[in-house]
């Protein structure tokens, strides 16, 4: 079993930044992606940011694509979302996500497809005020 727990979380004014954590335990850290995604109030889930671990490819959502930055750290078997230039919009919780099966397609549908992914943290709150 996979536990995913995100950190970093907080409030920021607008233009600050700030540093999500997610650190997976619980099984060997060589899945095939690991998601951002967010969800602010009476809104939808969306996706934020992925990496791919083969290749280390990555894909942004355009609403945060050069501010906010996915990276990892295999040792720790954590991997990090940097935000940057932070905006009143971008309050949500913030979720990290796992996706441990191998997909064949074009990477960013299957990266941004939160159906893809099979286990989920418990969520980190952003809060930007302007």
């Amino acid at each position: 079993q996979v536990q995913l727990v995100e950190s970093g979380g907080g409030l920021v004014q607008a233009g600050g930044s700030l540093r999500l954590s997610c650190a997976a335990s619980g099984r060997t850290f060589s899945s095939y992606a690991m998601g951002w995604f967010r969800q602010a109030p009476g809104k939808e889930r969306e996706f934020v940011a992925a990496m791919r671990w083969s290749g280390g490819y990555t894909y942004y959502a355009n609403s945060v694509k050069g501010r906010f930055t996915i990276s990892r750290d295999n040792a720790k078997n954590t991997v990090y979302l940097q935000m940057n230039s932070l905006k009143p919009e971008d309050t949500a919780v913030y979720y990290c996500a796992l996706d441990t099966t191998p997909r064949v397609g074009l990477w960013s549908v299957l990266l941004a497809t939160s159906l893809n992914y099979d286990y989920w943290g418990q969520g980190t709150q952003v809060t930007v005020s302007s």
